[in-house]
């Protein structure tokens, strides 16, 4: 039974696209004026192709971001106001290319504060929810926005920065949170910890993980471990810096992530061609935000690539709905053998692995063909026997290409508090 939705989540395809078309032509009629980033890009197209094609409109990628705060230090011409209007800042954690840094007027920062609403809507956040967030507060956007937009909706906010893992999983037992906002990559190594500090999350009051930052929230291997970690149903997100809080996993259907289409356009291209693909097809995820007006992004290509459906899902909302979550990157993608590999597919595979605790990829290219080495950890000494082979074969088995394995000892690959880094090319 579809759940009560509120304001524009109730829109049918119709309503949606109405109001995507009235917020395009409001926010350009802005940006046009005094953003100089844009204007430059949109010079010589007529005010009809603007409002009423978005397909004529030029692409906007990261390279062209970063060049422009390169020339115009620090924080680039895609500002649309004064200076003086902005009181936010962030940068990007700088995992691809060199960190991007983002304002945002307090308008656009209520913006996203919405966007947050809807993700806790749809994860089914209530009011006595207690939400512990263990990150570092530091300039990425982190969890910031997410912080906000609950505390202003009424629920208990824990922050979490300048803490051990352990004294953070104290700190939440302690205060009894019922929800954990952090990556995947997080929640496995405070699921780690709680063991070796004799901690059972599972009879822990956490009910729900909101994961976000990297893909693994929709890896069912991922999902899968983590649930059965922590006794507790993890929900996906996705967002970037520089676009905003774009998607959300909805409670009544696991396993893909809807795009918050109320507030942003979203497209789905050929990444080589730049041509839109058919429906259900999967390729790079196009965004364009609707409420960001103070540094906006237009037609702004993500690097993500996804496989969009529509239709109205059983939650009651028509908002597109990538399936699967984010499949890969696109910066990320490893070419193995002949084989174009996402190093989510790496994962997918050996978080199924009971016997691996944590894992490291190295793509070696000094041979002709570029191979493949996987060092992984072991989840106790008992565990290492044939675990090599055993991983060797079930790559070959699912990616039909053989990497070298070696097993590693327990403890000695690198743990992460926010996003994972484990691929060194």
């Amino acid at each position: 039974m579809p759940v009560e939705l509120r304001g524009d989540e109730g829109l049918d395809r119709n309503g949606l696209e109405a109001l995507q078309r009235r917020r395009l032509s409001a926010g350009l009629s802005e940006v046009l004026v005094s953003n100089g980033f844009y204007r430059r890009k949109l010079e010589g197209l007529s005010w009809n192709a603007l409002r009423d094609r978005l397909d004529l409109l030029p692409l906007t990628t990261r390279g062209e971001i970063e060049r422009d705060q390169v020339e115009h230090a620090p924080y680039g011409t895609n500002l649309t106001f004064d200076l003086g209007r902005y009181n936010r800042f962030h940068q990007t954690s700088g995992t691809i290319g060199r960190p991007v840094r983002w304002l945002d007027t307090p308008e656009s920062w209520e913006w996203w504060k919405r966007c947050w609403s809807v993700v806790y809507r749809g994860a089914g956040l209530v009011a006595a929810d207690r939400l512990v967030f263990p990150f570092s507060f530091g300039p990425f956007v982190g969890f910031w926005s997410a912080f906000e937009a609950a505390a202003s909706q009424g629920n208990l906010c824990l922050p979490g920065g300048g803490m051990t893992t352990a004294a953070r999983l104290r700190y939440m037992l302690d205060n009894e949170a019922t929800v954990v906002c952090c990556t995947p990559t997080y929640a496995l190594r405070m699921a780690e910890v709680a063991v070796a500090e004799g901690l059972d999350l599972g009879r822990s009051p956490v009910r729900m993980l909101i994961v976000a930052g990297e893909p693994g929230g929709s890896i069912p291997t991922v999902r899968e471990r983590l649930e059965a970690a922590w006794g507790a149903k993890v929900i996906d997100h996705a967002g970037m810096t520089e676009v905003g809080a774009w998607g959300f996993e909805c409670a009544e259907v696991p396993g893909g992530v809807h795009i918050i289409e109320s507030e942003f356009l979203a497209e789905v291209i050929d990444p080589v061609s730049t041509e839109a693909v058919g429906e259900g097809e999967s390729g790079e995820l196009v965004l364009t935000n609707l409420g960001r007006w103070g540094s906006p992004l237009i037609r702004y290509r993500t690097g993500d690539h996804v496989r969009l459906s529509r239709g109205r899902c059983p939650c009651g909302r028509w908002f597109a709905r990538a399936e699967g979550g984010i499949l890969g990157r696109g910066d990320d993608m490893l070419f193995i053998r002949g084989n174009n590999v996402f190093p989510t597919a790496i994962e997918a595979i050996l978080r199924g692995l009971p016997e691996v605790a944590e894992f490291r990829m190295e793509v070696d290219r000094s041979a002709p063909q570029a191979e493949l080495r996987l060092d992984v950890e072991p989840m106790t000494e008992a565990s290492v026997t044939d675990l090599a082979e055993r991983v060797a074969a079930a790559v070959a088995d699912q990616l039909h290409f053989r990497p070298s394995v070696h097993v590693v000892p327990s403890g000695s690959l690198p743990r992460f508090e926010m996003k994972g880094r484990r691929v060194i090319q």
